[in-house]
């Protein structure tokens, strides 16, 4: 029976199965476990064996190394976690790939154990219809593993024999055994199969079923899988191109493993015969066929997977540093800019699980926090400033950290409203919609500080001057309203859980009876005829900003308390 477009289209269908399967496995078990595996990876990464075995664990748990990257890139961001601890996580996320190839060497290609997905239909069906989510992502996680190995069996069944592509079998047997050139060749096939499912694990498995079913002998499927292997570093990083430096800087990491690790294989496998030791590991050791038989090619992948990414483990983890300070070297901060202006923590374009992203977002809003309070001393020095330069330098930048605060809010509702099409928990979504009301205030905070500089710009253009004791009085409103700034910033920092509201209302009481006892001073003085009315007007107009300036702290608390 000849090959045709249908078989091509069913083997395309199958595969879709696998990599939805796969994917909906990992996304229910990330959701199931709520905050509990970012908690692990935060805990277990003080030295670099348990950040590899937390990598592994981690791996071996949600079926994907890219969402555990994307995980470890969003607590580099939030300075839960150095770039050098990061590195061994990665280490052992790429040995935690692995399971998922020897899962589908021991039992998918059992011609009784391929079927118990149907019963894995059975037992998932009454968690998805529960009303409590943990139960119904456990059972989305039951679905994801039964589609995983339904779409696995469909893969086995649509892939074809020798006699249906003789050609093409004719073609790999001939050209046994592989020379550098042919190994080369080979690994940018697996490259590129990798592009094109955006899945390295998809494509060694789809090289596991062409082996079993005979298409393809195991020496050629050797290369293959070293490509596919690769292939995950280009993935990573074009989900990082649009991403701040930390992502950028973590996924050039993940390169430089990958890199050395194929370098190192790819001379391995053109003069050593390593194929030969993977055949005394399976027949041996494990007490399975040849894996130059199609049925023992399966393990025989597994064991080059495994063998390879232990191996590049174990020894890349003595050269930590190094490869930190080469990504380092190799992606340059923009400097100032770079660090304080644009988003530091928010992983754009990539979202893990909710918890994680909403922790990222409390990061973020945190400087933003950080760059009001900031401008509190602008402000401050542009009462006290009297040489024109200096004075132009602060209006400019008073200007530039009003734009900052206009982008800032806009980039973090754009991402809370990202996490809001997800699914959340109760307390995650009033949590989210504290945080939109919290960067709405910040904002407000920033369009103030910009009119009161404006109100200073105007005065000293009149040639209106302040007396002793209206500068003073002024100085010493900013200097309560910054005691409430760095309140409001110690609650952003904080576990929004554990903020108590009470000091945050005793510094907006202190801003009020400061405004109050400024206004009565001020009436009294204006009748008195102490300042002239241009004066009086740019006074009144400063302290009566810092009051509302107070009000919208005090908003920014409310909205981590969920007070109303």
């Amino acid at each position: 029976m000849d090959f045709s477009l249908i078989d091509a289209m069913a083997i395309i269908g199958s595969l879709g199965l696998f990599i939805y399967g796969v994917k909906t496995a990992s996304e229910s078990i990330q959701k199931a476990s709520g905050n509990i595996l970012s908690r692990m990876l935060n805990v277990m990464t003080k030295n670099k064996f348990s950040g590899i075995l937390i990598g592994f664990l981690l791996t071996s748990i949600i079926f994907s190394s890219s969402s555990t990257i994307v995980m470890v890139v969003s607590f580099v961001n939030s300075g839960l976690i150095t770039l050098v601890e990061s590195v061994s996580i990665m280490l052992g996320a790429d040995i935690g790939t692995t399971i998922i190839t020897w899962i589908v060497s021991i039992f998918g290609f059992d011609q009784y154990l391929s079927y118990f997905f149907i019963f894995l239909f059975a037992i998932g069906t009454p968690f998805i219809f529960s009303s409590k989510n943990k139960l119904k992502y456990i059972g989305e996680f039951i679905f994801g593993v039964a589609l995983l190995f339904l779409g696995l069996s469909l893969i086995i069944k649509f892939v074809p024999t020798p006699n249906e592509a003789l050609p093409v079998f004719e073609y790999f047997k001939k050209i046994i055994p592989l020379d550098f050139i042919d190994n080369i060749f080979f690994v940018i096939i697996g490259v590129l199969l990798t592009l094109a499912l955006q899945s390295s694990v998809t494509a060694i498995v789809l090289t596991q079923v062409l082996c079993y079913n005979g298409l393809l002998p195991f020496e050629i499927a050797i290369p293959l899988v070293l490509g596919q292997n690769f292939g995950r570093t280009i993935n990573t990083e074009l989900a990082a191109m649009s991403t701040n430096v930390h992502a950028k800087r973590t996924a050039r990491i993940h390169s430089l493993i990958n890199i050395f690790g194929f370098l190192w294989m790819i001379i391995v496998l053109s003069s050593f015969p390593i194929l030969e030791i993977i055949n005394t590991i399976a027949v041996q050791f494990l007490f399975v066929e040849s894996v130059y038989i199609a049925a023992g090619a399966p393990i025989g992948i597994a064991i080059f997977h495994s063998l390879y990414n232990i191996i590049n483990t174990f020894v890349l983890v003595w050269f930590i540093p190094q490869l930190v300070k080469l990504a380092t070297n190799n992606i340059k901060s923009k400097g100032e800019t770079d660090e304080k202006y644009h988003l530091e923590h928010l992983t754009t374009g990539i979202l893990v699980t909710p918890d994680v992203s909403i922790f990222e977002a409390q990061k973020e809003i945190a400087k933003f926090g950080e760059i009001v309070k900031k401008m509190n001393g602008f402000l401050k020095n542009l009462i006290v400033e009297s040489d024109t330069n200096e004075i132009n330098k602060l209006l400019i930048r008073i200007k530039k950290y009003e734009d900052i605060t206009d982008r800032i809010e806009q980039d973090v509702a754009d991402y809370l409203a990202k996490i809001s099409q997800g699914e959340m928990t109760e307390k995650l979504s009033l949590r989210v919609r504290g945080m939109l009301r919290i960067i709405v205030n910040l904002e407000r905070v920033g369009d103030i500080y910009f009119q009161m500089s404006k109100t200073i710009e105007r005065k000293n253009d009149y040639k209106v001057w302040f007396t002793p004791e209206q500068r003073k009085n002024i100085i010493d409103m900013f200097a309560v309203v910054d005691d409430a700034l760095n309140n409001m910033c110690l609650n952003l920092n904080c576990n929004y859980d554990n903020v108590n509201i009470e000091k945050a209302k005793e510094l907006e009481e202190a801003i009020n009876n400061h405004r109050t006892m400024l206004r009565k001073e001020h009436f009294i003085n204006v009748e008195k005829g102490e300042y002239g009315f241009k004066s009086a007007t740019a006074y009144s107009e400063l302290y009566s900003a810092l009051e509302k300036i107070g009000d919208h702290i005090i908003n920014v608390t409310e909205g981590i308390t969920d007070e109303r």
